[in-house]
């Protein structure tokens, strides 16, 4: 839809040249709005897990991309509609959440917003409502006498978080029938509140932003807008922020620094210029020379795009931090040096992920399947045995043959031993 449009304001360019825009409901007009300095959007996210992961990403990056070009944004906390969880791409109900729950997730999510946005009392400044300012003080007759008679059941029904678990004979309770009711309540509520004209989200929010914008113009708003970001999968076809081990949290109790830096690290090759321009704020023309590098050199490119990616969740020095213990890593993997060198564990120590172990099991002998599951490498000792049968399991750099085999004080390196799966993924067990 954007292959003859050509954007005036800053913030759409910005969207489409880097690959942010999927639908708009009027670009046009929202482009003049952006152009004049005026625009307020938000985006929201519901409190169902104690940080956002790496699949939010380019939800965060539209309203920090929005703020650097002269927009406010509102992030806004869905403690109101987490307690009655978005059907949308969803095979199941959510689980529901006490409320202690939902109100410690929103202060982790808090936390990785304070990375991104400015927050302050200034016109440009962001902000972070909470939807149950609200929704929870709403009365249901008259939510229903006021609002509700503006909602088609028709075109609720036909819209594809509906429609699909219905065509799938999955269970929609009534609760989750409601929420689209909900966030399109809540567009109405924040243009009322803030002057918010747009509301943005992922492509599997169209028919929820389109209903909010159908809402407000029934209850004498004036234009909204709704725009889509592309829902993001790797280039194999992955879910982005997904990996074998689980979500890529922002928050690095959650995820290590280390581990973040080495998910961006080992992207596929397909996917390392989209990226930079979707997780980075480098220039384009930059991006564009990382892009066309070939062979190993696109390595480069990998290692500038995870320390980016790394900086703008983490900060600069953690970044650099994580970047200089993967240099002797994967400098050796790009080398082709030979499998029985050993890094030294006394650098390396800094930045890798490690599990404190007794001193007392390490002289006993520490059963090598136990070690590993306990590093959080493998899930079971059965995952661990056939691990080890392919050649996976590498303990101080030197392949695991053995499955009886234990680690023992002659293994330690300055108190420590470097467990391995793969090329990739290193934990340090540390004697305790």
């Amino acid at each position: 839809m954007t292959n003859d449009f050509r954007p005036q304001s800053d913030f759409l360019t910005v969207l489409v040249e880097r690959g942010f825009l999927h639908q708009c409901s009027e670009l046009a007009g929202l482009d003049q709005i952006a152009k004049g300095g005026e625009l307020v959007a938000y985006i929201g996210f519901d409190c169902t897990a104690p940080s956002l992961h790496a699949g939010s990403l380019v939800q965060i990056m539209l309203l920090r991309w929005l703020q650097l070009t002269g927009g406010k944004p509102i992030a806004l906390m869905g403690g109101g509609t987490t307690r009655v969880g978005d059907p949308s791409g969803k095979d199941a109900s959510r689980q529901l959440l006490p409320l202690e729950t939902i109100a410690a997730n929103k202060e982790g999510i808090k936390r990785v917003f304070a990375r991104f946005l400015n927050f302050g009392d200034e016109k440009y400044d962001a902000v972070m409502p909470d939807n149950a300012e609200w929704l929870a003080a709403l009365n249901y007759i008259d939510f229903l006498r006021d609002v509700g008679r503006h909602f088609s059941v028709n075109r609720m029904l036909s819209m594809d978080s509906v429609k699909l678990r219905l065509e799938r004979d999955q269970e929609l309770s009534f609760l989750e029938f409601n929420y689209m009711c909900l966030q399109a309540y809540d567009f109405f509520e924040l243009f009322k509140r803030h002057g918010c004209v747009l509301q943005m989200g992922g492509s599997d929010q169209w028919g929820n932003i389109v209903t909010g914008i159908d809402l407000g113009r029934r209850m004498g708003a004036r234009q909204l807008y709704g725009l889509t970001s592309p829902l993001l999968t790797t280039a194999s076809g992955a879910k982005m922020g997904k990996t074998a081990q689980g979500a890529v949290w922002l928050d690095e109790g959650l995820f290590p620094v280390f581990e973040y830096w080495q998910y961006w690290r080992n992207c596929e090759d397909r996917d390392t210029g989209r990226f930079l321009r979707l997780f980075t704020e480098l220039p384009l023309d930059e991006i564009a020379r990382l892009e066309a590098l070939g062979g190993t050199e696109i390595n480069e490119a990998k290692k500038i795009l995870a320390t980016e990616a790394t900086a703008m969740v983490h900060g600069r020095e953690a970044a650099l931090q994580a970047a200089e213990t993967a240099r002797p890593i994967f400098g050796k993997l790009e080398a082709r040096e030979a499998p029985d060198i050993v890094v030294g564990f006394g650098f390396v120590s800094g930045g890798l992920p490690s599990v404190d172990i007794p001193a007392a099991e390490i002289e006993a002998g520490l059963g090598v399947l136990t070690a590993f599951v306990r590093s959080g490498l493998v899930g079971s000792t059965g995952e661990a045995r056939r691990q080890i049968t392919g050649g996976g399991l590498k303990i101080n750099d030197r392949i695991v043959t053995d499955e009886r085999m234990v680690i023992g004080p002659r293994d330690l390196t300055g108190g420590t031993v470097k467990l391995s799966l793969g090329r990739k993924r290193h934990v340090l067990l540390k004697v305790a």
